[in-house]
């Protein structure tokens, strides 16, 4: 299973005056069926000439320009790959793994191949028979660090449960933007941006996210911290620090461009011009074990692109006799 982003247009007739909106729609796009789209309507992904309307019993003039953008799930059968995996643990239950920059954890458009569950079905067969290869929560293709996967379905019910119950742990590490003065919680839903839908966006509408952080150290232009995740929504510490206006370095779907410090160093311009990625790291993982109980608890060193980019704004900011922290 995928999901994929499908994108439709239409205008409708003019002999559609009076009719109810669902029904207009239903007519209009007769490939999809009416509790689909009225799923979709409902969801608030149609828009009447521009306008979102959530009421099927809208009554349309005829005329109207539709559009809908919505998620679709769709069955695809993945390809086994050889792809390595960096692998931190693994018994007969579960499999930890710290993931590289520039993986996709699972297919999806634009991404059929090349992926982690690509990988896991070429070096576990078997975990065919687990839903999604038994990946259970996911980070973004250029996010680095730590991940669980599930090797039969006892442990992937296990973990679910876990996230769900905010039992596992989840300590990020990142570099942002701006000096932050202190930590704190960021506590703001978060759902799909009202005008540009491939990101995410704090809406009141959205659903319940929740980050803790706090100050790893202050640069002159830049903070770095550590986070925890008590909620796991998309793109979650990049949608909330960069709606506390403290936007990820690297992270340019969210505002992250380059911002180097006042008579900035060749070098620190540089580091910061070649970043290309979101600075973020999945540094710690804690969880039960699904068969023992164990409490365990992983760590994955933060990688060298990150510990170069704190160490060049470090010394700009020593060089500057400003105190780090």
């Amino acid at each position: 299973m995928t999901i994929e982003t499908i994108t439709l247009s239409g205008v409708l007739p003019e002999n559609a005056i009076g009719s109810r909106l669902d029904q207009a729609i239903s007519e209009l796009f007769p490939e999809y069926s009416r509790s689909k789209l009225k799923e979709w309507l409902l969801a608030g992904n149609i828009t009447v000439d521009g306008v979102v309307i959530t009421k099927p019993r809208e009554k349309v003039l005829g005329g109207e320009l539709i559009q809908i953008e919505a998620e679709k799930k769709v069955e695809v059968k993945a390809p086994a790959q050889p792809i390595e995996l960096n692998i931190v643990y693994e018994d007969e239950d579960i499999l930890v793994i710290n993931k590289p920059a520039n993986l996709v954890v699972h297919p999806g458009a634009g991404n059929p191949a090349g992926t982690i569950l690509n990988a896991l079905l070429h070096h576990y067969p078997q975990i065919e028979q687990v839903p999604r290869a038994g990946i259970v929560h996911r980070l973004d293709k250029d996010t680095t660090g730590l991940m669980v996967v599930a090797k039969n379905l006892t442990a992937q019910t296990s973990l679910v449960a876990q996230l769900q119950e905010k039992i596992v742990t989840r300590e990020y590490e990142a570099v942002v933007n701006g000096t932050m003065t202190a930590g704190g919680i960021a506590d703001y839903p978060i759902g799909r941006h009202p005008t540009k839908r491939t990101i995410q966006a704090v809406v009141p509408e959205g659903k319940p996210a929740v980050t803790h952080f706090r100050v790893a150290e202050k640069y002159r232009a830049h903070t770095r911290l550590r986070l925890r995740l008590e909620t796991g929504r998309t793109h979650q510490i990049r949608v909330h620090m960069a709606h506390l206006k403290h936007p990820l370095v690297g992270d340019f779907s969210y505002g992250g461009r380059v911002r180097p410090p006042k008579a900035a160093d060749e070098i620190v311009i540089d580091t910061l011009r070649a970043f290309r990625r979101q600075a973020l790291h999945a540094a710690i993982l804690e969880l039960e074990h699904p068969a023992t109980g164990e409490w365990m608890q992983f760590e994955a060193p933060v990688p060298e692109d990150m510990v170069n980019l704190s160490s060049v704004l470090r010394d700009d900011t020593k060089k500057h006799g400003l105190k780090d922290y």
